[in-house]
């Protein structure tokens, strides 16, 4: 599998669409909203740039797609205002990276609307604003050396750049679980360790020094990587996969070849990276959770929270791991496959709390 090139979350605005699905997504940037506001203001009053560049990274397309580049510009117009430099808003230049299938287009055709409405919030108007989108993998250089003041990045570096190699007995299985064997999760974590140190590496080539990166990983609080915090949740469409297997609809060993190339990492890795790469300081490391269903907020598991929960937490993956499954196992399964997984997720959610771990880290480029 080139995960480069299959790995995208679902365009358009249909039914299955990211933009018509990842409300999840969105809850999950506003509840870092307060760590952003924090670095960004940092970075403002200790290098007062003239000219602000913000990368997004993994953006995606859709309605969260221009969420934290709306929070950061309106951050710091007020800490303008605050001291007193209304006539010195600086210049912003935004870069939104994700890997090339991603749907760009759906971007560019909101950016006049956006940069409208944002004009509308803030008293005076902002800055001028300039959008740019940056197709690549972030597991290499993408950007001029000390050229980014401002990193962020949410649910996509739990993504790998690959399968893990030596995989090939996780039999039954689509990604690390309860059953797999140990070289499965050895394999996982080698992969992470070396994904997470490049993405590092590159960023520190990058980042000016003082700027700040905010990253957040679909992770687990434990430090088992069985745990159900992460792998729960592809265990279940691997229930679903294996009940098709059983039918005869598709074969074992198409079952046992598909592995997700996601790793969800514990807080102590991610620090442990992060130190080992040594480029930049940790300001804050938080762990947060959200309920599988982005409507039930109290993550009670209510009759009616659950019973629509199968739906909404079916759609959401299916919008994040239908081209991996279609590329894979074809799109003839695909509604099949979907019906079952919802369906399972319902009698699930039905009798247990079922919560994504989110594992936050803001950190601050040191001096080389």
């Amino acid at each position: 599998m080139d995960v480069a090139h299959v790995l995208h979350m679902n365009g358009g605005d249909g039914e299955a669409s990211y933009a018509r699905n990842s409300f999840l997504q969105r809850k999950v940037i506003c509840m870092t909203k307060g760590m952003r506001e924090e670095a960004i203001r940092k970075v403002y009053c200790s290098r007062r740039p003239r000219s602000l560049v913000i990368a997004d990274l993994g953006c995606s397309s859709g309605p969260n797609t221009l969420l934290v580049v709306s929070e950061v510009i309106m951050a710091v117009e007020k800490l303008c205002r605050e001291l007193k430099h209304d006539d010195e808003s600086p210049e912003y230049q935004v870069l939104m990276n994700d890997l090339p299938g991603n749907d760009f287009n759906n971007i560019f055709k909101s950016l006049d609307l956006f940069v409208e409405q944002l004009s509308k919030q803030v008293e005076g108007g902002v800055g001028p604003c300039y959008f740019s989108g940056v197709p690549g993998s972030f597991y290499g250089r993408i950007f001029p050396t000390k050229s980014l003041d401002f990193v962020h990045s949410s649910y996509s570096l739990q993504w790998l750049s690959q399968v893990p190699e030596g995989v090939v007995n996780n039999k039954g299985n689509i990604y690390m679980a309860s059953t797999s064997p140990l070289n499965v999760f050895e394999a996982y974590y080698e992969q992470f360790q070396r994904d997470f140190s490049l993405f590092l590496k590159c960023r520190a080539e990058e980042v000016v020094e003082g700027g700040c990166m905010i990253l957040t990983f679909l992770g687990r609080r434990s430090d088992d990587p069985s745990s159900k915090e992460c792998c729960y949740i592809w265990e279940l469409l691997a229930m679903a996969l294996n009940e098709m297997v059983f039918e005869g609809i598709i074969k074992e060993e198409e079952v046992d070849r598909f592995n997700i190339p996601q790793y969800t990492p514990s807080p102590s890795e991610v620090k442990s990276e992060v130190m080992k790469e040594g480029s930049f300081s940790i300001d804050r490391l938080e762990v947060s959770e959200v309920h599988w269903n982005p409507f039930n907020d109290d993550g009670s598991s209510s009759e009616f929270s659950t019973d629509d929960g199968g739906y909404h937490v079916a759609n959401l993956m299916r919008s994040v791991a239908e081209p991996l499954l279609t590329t894979h196992f074809g799109e003839a399964i695909i509604e099949d496959a979907f019906c079952r997984y919802r369906r399972i997720l319902t009698r699930i959610m039905s009798k247990e709390t079922t919560m994504f771990i989110n594992v936050t880290v803001s950190m601050t480029r040191t001096a080389s």
